[in-house]
């Protein structure tokens, strides 16, 4: 067996990945990082040749499918179900983003699994959930972000709705689903059972909202797009400078004394339309004015250096280059290197938690389409007559 585990941490766990886009390989990602033996199942060559996942050489795949071992097997076909029927006996999790009724059409849905397997962990991402009024709509990124509130907050006053620029309600929903795997397999260390998890998009990107759902809970307040600013904390947001821009944080009494102090504008601290953080608030346009008109003078690096000395929270705004070449992004390792074979030496995005005894590593690259299919398949007992007929009758 060439499976080698990212971290110690969940090396004791299997887990069977029928995921794809984005949602769903990141929860298994999350899995596969902290060392669950994480087998994507594919549909075989020339069964499929979607792009729905991005080209399997892309920056894309290769970052969301690493620390993964993959084997190709058709569902649609009864002995394709009857194979994976016969790794569930063993696994600990099954993954699927696929619409709500798919799994049960295909005969591998909780119910079905959970009497080959009581304890298996089965986890399911949706667009909408697997139930209610919009259980069949497909599910897309956007979309959550549109339906779940996230682009009415977004971008500058008066603007216009605004998509974030990342898969914020993909990436929510498959950290969450990963989550709630985590907690089933911690429960299940008690009651001896598995059971069904399930997240969706559109629930992820409103829990992802926090303070600003919350302000409509409690409140009955309707936020709205308040841009570079930060809704309710006064002084944060973007102030240009003599080269570019940063974003100042100078939230909380302390803190802006120390900020005014720093910039010369101490008579901030009396004027009674910026002494308090609600004066602040109702007077943003004409204190945001101010401070740009003393920043814009001073270079970014200067700004960064005496802020920062002085404890008032800042920072550049970096493009992507400008991401990996600082020195506490490097010192964190946030560029992982890995070994491909076709590809070299590439680098993807590494896991942002540490743990000290059992850390996370990239230990093996995205592999390609059905790269360990024999040595899985001989691990549940087929010969190699077995998985030659599979082969010709495109099963695996």
């Amino acid at each position: 067996m060439s499976f080698t585990p990212a971290s110690q941490a969940l090396a004791r766990f299997k887990v069977l990945d029928l995921t794809r886009v984005r949602a769903g390989p990141t929860a298994a990602r999350q899995l596969a990082d902290w060392g669950a033996d994480v087998i994507k199942i594919e549909l075989p060559k020339g069964l499929d040749e979607s792009d729905m996942g991005g080209p399997r050489h892309g920056p894309d795949f290769q970052n969301l499918h690493r620390n993964k071992r993959s084997l190709t097997l058709n569902l649609k076909e009864p002995d394709g179900v009857a194979i994976f029927k016969k790794m569930v006996e063993s696994a600990d999790v099954v993954i699927e983003n696929y619409r709500p009724d798919v799994k049960f059409r295909l005969g591998i849905d909780y119910e079905t699994l959970r009497a080959i397997n009581k304890r298996i962990v089965y986890g399911s991402i949706s667009g909408f959930g697997e139930d209610g009024p919009y259980r069949e709509r497909p599910g897309f990124d956007q979309i959550a972000q549109g339906m779940g509130g996230l682009m009415s907050i977004t971008g500058l006053p008066g603007q216009g709705p605004v998509r974030v620029g990342i898969p914020v309600a993909d990436l929510g929903a498959g950290i969450f689903c990963a989550m709630g795997i985590l907690v089933a397999l911690l429960e299940r260390e008690v009651s001896g059972e598995g059971q069904w998890v399930q997240s969706s998009l559109l629930g992820a990107q409103i829990s992802l909202l926090d303070f600003q759902a919350a302000r409509w809970l409690i409140a009955r307040d309707v936020p709205g797009q308040a841009g570079n600013d930060h809704p309710t904390s006064i002084p944060t947001g973007v102030f240009p400078t003599s080269d570019g821009h940063i974003n100042i944080a100078a939230a909380g009494k302390h803190i802006y004394t120390r900020f005014c102090q720093t910039l010369g504008l101490d008579h901030l601290l009396t004027d009674p339309r910026f002494a308090e953080d609600s004066a602040r608030s109702k007077n943003r346009a004409a204190i945001n004015q101010i401070i740009s008109d003393v920043t814009k003078k001073q270079s970014s690096s200067e700004l960064i250096a005496n802020l920062n000395k002085a404890g008032v929270p800042c920072g550049p705004i970096n493009r992507m280059d400008e991401v990996f070449a600082d020195p506490q992004v490097q010192h964190l390792g946030m560029a992982a290197p890995v070994h491909h074979g076709a590809l070299g030496d590439i680098a993807v995005v590494n896991q942002p938690v540490k743990l000290k005894r059992t850390p996370s590593r990239i230990a093996r690259a995205t592999p390609e389409k059905g790269e360990h299919t024999e040595e899985i398949l001989r691990a549940y007992g087929y010969n190699d007559k077995s998985i030659a007929e599979f082969r010709d009758r495109k099963i695996v």
